[in-house]
């Protein structure tokens, strides 16, 4: 099992948790939002909190999304803008992000998820090194699902893949455009759909895939109102998705935010539908404060066959 957290990043920071919350740095910004899994003391003090934070996510008693997430408000500083922009960058791979204040307390990125943009970039560099992939003329085929503001997509655009980029959310498509503009990049597809029909119509026609990406939440909604539960929809996902990929100079990555799932779940899930691949990895992506406690964040499985 491989414990994985974000390579160096200037534009990322956390700079302390506990006490059921995190602060972190975005850019030149300081944000303090809730965080469940932070159950241990803070090691600053709150008077050190309140004078780091710019924007404070207060949450709402018993308000929640469809989705699960939490709902609130933000209390701004008065210099904090409600929209700024990130870099990340690996090896060739140059990104920036247009970051927002949401009402369910997200701001457009996941920091730790980084481990497996990287990966998924890697990856199809490699592929494309091998005999018979030209990088221009025979691109790689990736398919993103629940694909958020497009991080995932960027990297594998950015390696010169062919990607489809698929969620449920109208109003996160032009934000992952956004970045896509941003990062100068260009001709992603963009598919506004709910995931598993998605893929069972892929499947019916018949399309194959070099790369899947799949990071679910534990509830959420389709355009037209479909639900979704983890627990329920999972397997029946994966199914379909192993039709799509090809067997050969291939790579799927599985992220799971839902708490309480192990990593062997994921791992489990994958040697299911995937049994033939037999060089997974999984484990968990976790990001450390200064104090290097370790905040888990959620798990993975992934494998590459090349």
């Amino acid at each position: 099992m491989k414990l994985l957290s974000p390579s160096q990043w200037p534009d990322y920071q956390l700079i302390d948790s506990g006490g059921y919350e995190k602060l972190e740095r975005f850019g030149k910004y300081i944000l303090r939002r809730p965080e469940p899994q932070a159950v241990w003391r803070k090691s600053l003090s709150d008077k050190e909190w309140e004078a780091k934070t710019e924007a404070w996510f207060k949450k709402e008693k018993g308000k929640n999304g469809v989705d699960g997430n939490e709902k609130g408000e933000w209390i701004l500083h008065p210099k904090m803008p409600p929209q700024w922009f990130v870099s990340y960058r690996y090896k060739e791979m140059n990104l920036r992000f247009r970051l927002g204040l949401t009402a369910f307390k997200h701001v457009g990125i996941f920091p730790e998820q980084t481990a497996n943009w990287n990966y998924i970039y890697d990856a199809i560099n490699g592929f494309q090194g091998m005999a018979g992939q030209a990088r221009h003329n025979d691109a790689i085929k990736v398919l993103n699902l629940f694909a958020y503001t497009g991080g995932a997509s960027l990297a594998a655009k950015a390696a010169g893949a062919e990607v489809t980029h698929v969620d449920s959310v109208k109003q996160v498509l032009n934000w992952s455009r956004e970045n896509m503009e941003a990062s100068k990049l260009n001709n992603i597809r963009w598919v506004c759909e709910d995931a598993l029909k998605f893929v069972k119509r892929e499947v019916k026609r018949g399309n194959r895939y070099q790369g899947i990406i799949l990071d679910p939440p534990a509830y959420g909604r389709g355009p037209e109102g479909e639900k979704w539960i983890l627990e329920d929809q999972i397997a029946e996902l994966m199914g379909a998705c192993s039709q799509l990929l090809e067997a050969k100079l291939s790579f799927c990555v599985l992220n799971l935010y839902s708490m309480g799932f192990s990593s062997l779940i994921a791992e489990n899930l994958m040697k299911s539908y995937f049994p033939k691949q037999n060089q997974m990895q999984f484990g968990e992506l976790f990001i450390s404060d200064n104090a290097e406690k370790k905040l888990p964040l959620s798990v993975f499985c992934r494998f590459n066959s090349l």
